[in-house]
């Protein structure tokens, strides 16, 4: 029986999805994997990037926190955000880790480094996964 995995944040339900052979994604003590009939757990999630797979194809995300939980071949990840990494605008993400960096240099409290931090840390990991999912997509075969 495949996994059944919803991904969702605050704003919106990114995916549901049926016939998942596999998730893979980046838990608070390292990467996991989850395969069909896995234990039930919950886990934090670290920035990073969450893959699904069916047979041979992934299906790739961009995630920056949140809660992971696999009950009953069902996975549901509670992201603090997410999005797929097609929809990673790269000039987008290159101008958000500018004005953190930003930021970060004119912070006036603790909290606006933190946020700050924060934000760099979101555009390098989007900025990270596109890169590297780009550069596999080009690789001759």
């Amino acid at each position: 029986m495949p996994l059944s995995v919803e991904i969702v944040t605050v704003e919106r339900t990114v995916l549901q999805e049926e016939g998942i052979d596999e998730v893979v994604a980046p838990g608070a003590d390292g990467q996991l994997a989850v395969l069909p009939e896995h234990a039930a757990f919950m886990t934090m999630l670290q920035p990073g990037e969450l893959i699904l797979k069916r047979g041979n194809d992934e299906l790739p995300f961009a995630v920056t926190g949140g809660f992971f939980e696999v009950l009953d071949d069902r996975v549901v990840v509670l992201a603090d955000a997410a999005e797929r990494v097609e929809e990673i605008d790269m000039q987008r993400a290159e101008q958000a880790r500018e004005r953190a960096r930003q930021a970060i240099e004119q912070r006036e409290s603790i909290e606006d480094l933190a946020a700050a931090q924060a934000a760099l840390q979101r555009a390098l990991i989007r900025l990270k996964i596109a890169e590297t999912r780009r550069r596999r997509r080009e690789r001759p075969t």
